[in-house]
């Protein structure tokens, strides 16, 4: 399987996880299937396309591959018909919002860097793919994004860490499909702990006198 392929099946896979929680979170807020469908098409697209207009890919993937629509419809179906079996795993969408963080941070990053960016610049576009459908899914679902929140665990640094090694791998020419798909479970590893470990990022100072 060839890098190009690998990333593009990575991103597949993003798309199902990330309009997954999507839909889950659309039920958990009382939607109708209509909302249900927008939130996991949102929560799955809205990265990849903010990510695609800030590197001039126009039309953005999205819009250009069926796939990339039909996925997160099927992802939206099965959870419209079958959510009680899928919400019995407890935090489920908070585990496959960790699968599409990982998947994510993957794909943008790297479709940055063969965009031409640099190392900096891929790493911030890689976690703003991540990021960006989460962010949107909580903000339709009328609730503070995870991202912003100072009492829930680390969200945007496994994203950042991850996005760094996938740039570093790839400058060196060492990101092989398995490499990729490393660093993908690395960041959706690293959320998954930092939810169980309790670990977050510091708030502002507070100075005493």
């Amino acid at each position: 399987m060839s890098p190009d392929t690998a990333i593009y099946v990575l991103e597949l896979i993003g798309l199902f996880v990330f309009a997954t929680s999507g839909a889950l979170m659309a039920i958990r807020s009382g939607f109708d299937v209509v909302g249900i469908v927008v939130l996991a098409e949102t929560t799955a697209l809205g990265g990849g396309v903010l990510r695609d207009v800030i590197i001039g890919a126009h039309p953005p993937a999205a819009f250009r591959d069926p796939l990339y629509l039909a996925i997160p419809l099927v992802a939206a179906t099965v959870v419209f018909f079958f959510h009680p079996q899928v919400a019995r795993l407890g935090i489920a969408v908070l585990i496959f919002d960790a699968g599409g963080l990982g998947l994510y941070t993957v794909t943008g990053t790297v479709k940055a860097l063969d965009a031409g960016l640099g190392m900096l610049q891929a790493v911030i576009l890689g976690v703003t793919t991540a990021v960006g459908g989460g962010v949107l899914r909580d903000v339709l679902a009328r609730q503070t994004p995870e991202l912003f929140k100072t009492e829930n665990e680390l969200y945007a640094v496994p994203s950042t860490i991850g996005a760094i090694i996938v740039a570093v791998a790839y400058q060196s020419g060492w990101l092989l499909p398995a490499a990729a798909a490393g660093a993908a479970v690395f960041v959706s590893g690293f959320r998954l702990l930092a939810l169980w470990r309790g670990w977050r990022a510091p708030g502002a100072w507070a100075v005493r006198r």
